[in-house]
Protein backbone atom coordinates (compact mmCIF):
# COMPACT_ATOMS: atom_id res chain seq x y z
CA UNK A 1 0.00 0.00 0.00
CA UNK A 2 1.14 3.12 -0.89
CA UNK A 3 0.08 6.61 1.31
CA UNK A 4 -0.82 8.51 -2.39
CA UNK A 5 -3.54 5.37 -2.53
CA UNK A 6 -4.97 6.42 1.10
CA UNK A 7 -8.30 8.63 0.77
CA UNK A 8 -7.13 10.21 4.52
CA UNK A 9 -3.56 11.36 3.26
CA UNK A 10 -5.84 13.07 -0.02
CA UNK A 11 -7.78 14.59 2.43
CA UNK A 12 -4.86 15.98 4.58
CA UNK A 13 -3.28 17.12 1.87
CA UNK A 14 -6.42 19.06 0.99
CA UNK A 15 -6.19 20.40 4.41
CA UNK A 16 -2.94 21.76 4.18
CA UNK A 17 -4.00 23.59 1.43
CA UNK A 18 -6.69 25.40 2.89
CA UNK A 19 -4.68 26.21 5.97
CA UNK A 20 -1.81 27.55 4.21
CA UNK A 21 -4.50 30.04 2.28
CA UNK A 22 -5.83 30.49 5.47
CA UNK A 23 -2.88 31.64 7.49
CA UNK A 24 -1.77 33.91 4.38
CA UNK A 25 -4.32 36.13 6.48
CA UNK A 26 -2.90 35.91 9.93
CA UNK A 27 -1.22 39.18 10.68
CA UNK A 28 2.75 39.90 9.95
CA UNK A 29 3.54 39.96 13.80
CA UNK A 30 2.28 36.13 13.75
CA UNK A 31 4.73 34.79 10.85
CA UNK A 32 7.24 33.21 13.71
CA UNK A 33 4.42 32.18 15.66
CA UNK A 34 1.09 30.95 15.54
CA UNK A 35 1.50 30.99 11.35
CA UNK A 36 4.56 28.82 11.61
CA UNK A 37 3.09 26.76 14.45
CA UNK A 38 -0.14 26.59 12.27
CA UNK A 39 1.43 25.59 9.66
CA UNK A 40 4.17 22.97 10.73
CA UNK A 41 0.84 20.99 12.45
CA UNK A 42 -0.98 20.72 9.34
CA UNK A 43 1.79 19.76 7.31
CA UNK A 44 3.05 16.98 10.00
CA UNK A 45 -0.72 14.80 9.45
CA UNK A 46 0.37 13.99 5.78
CA UNK A 47 3.47 13.49 6.81
CA UNK A 48 2.84 10.96 9.25
CA UNK A 49 0.58 8.91 7.65
CA UNK A 50 2.78 8.45 4.60
CA UNK A 51 5.79 7.53 6.49
CA UNK A 52 3.19 5.39 8.67
CA UNK A 53 3.09 3.77 5.50
CA UNK A 54 6.47 3.82 4.47
CA UNK A 55 7.04 1.64 7.58
CA UNK A 56 5.70 -1.44 6.13
CA UNK A 57 3.67 -2.27 9.30
CA UNK A 58 0.44 -2.28 10.11
CA UNK A 59 1.47 -1.71 13.99
CA UNK A 60 3.77 1.41 12.86
CA UNK A 61 1.30 2.59 10.41
CA UNK A 62 -1.60 2.60 13.56
CA UNK A 63 0.99 4.48 15.71
CA UNK A 64 2.17 6.97 12.91
CA UNK A 65 -1.82 7.39 12.39
CA UNK A 66 -2.75 8.25 16.01
CA UNK A 67 0.24 11.39 15.82
CA UNK A 68 -1.55 12.28 12.94
CA UNK A 69 -4.63 12.89 14.51
CA UNK A 70 -2.81 14.36 17.76
CA UNK A 71 -1.39 16.99 15.27
CA UNK A 72 -5.14 17.43 13.75
CA UNK A 73 -5.95 18.30 17.59
CA UNK A 74 -3.61 21.03 17.62
CA UNK A 75 -4.67 22.36 14.23
CA UNK A 76 -8.42 22.58 15.81
CA UNK A 77 -6.97 24.37 18.95
CA UNK A 78 -4.84 26.32 16.90
CA UNK A 79 -7.65 27.25 14.52
CA UNK A 80 -10.05 28.20 17.99
CA UNK A 81 -7.03 30.91 18.64
CA UNK A 82 -7.15 32.34 15.57
CA UNK A 83 -11.12 32.98 15.83
CA UNK A 84 -10.74 34.07 19.32
CA UNK A 85 -7.59 36.48 18.57
CA UNK A 86 -10.06 37.44 15.29
CA UNK A 87 -7.75 36.31 12.81
CA UNK A 88 -10.68 34.41 11.30
CA UNK A 89 -14.41 34.64 11.21
CA UNK A 90 -15.09 30.89 10.57
CA UNK A 91 -13.00 28.55 11.91
CA UNK A 92 -14.87 25.81 10.77
CA UNK A 93 -14.53 26.33 7.25
CA UNK A 94 -11.12 25.13 6.89
CA UNK A 95 -12.15 21.41 8.51
CA UNK A 96 -15.16 20.99 6.27
CA UNK A 97 -14.60 18.93 2.81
Amino acid sequence: MHHRDLNVWKESIKLVKKAYTLSADFPTSEQFGLTSQFRRAVVSIPSNIAEGCGRNSDKELIRFCWIAMGSLSEVDTQLVIAKELGYVNDAKKLMRA
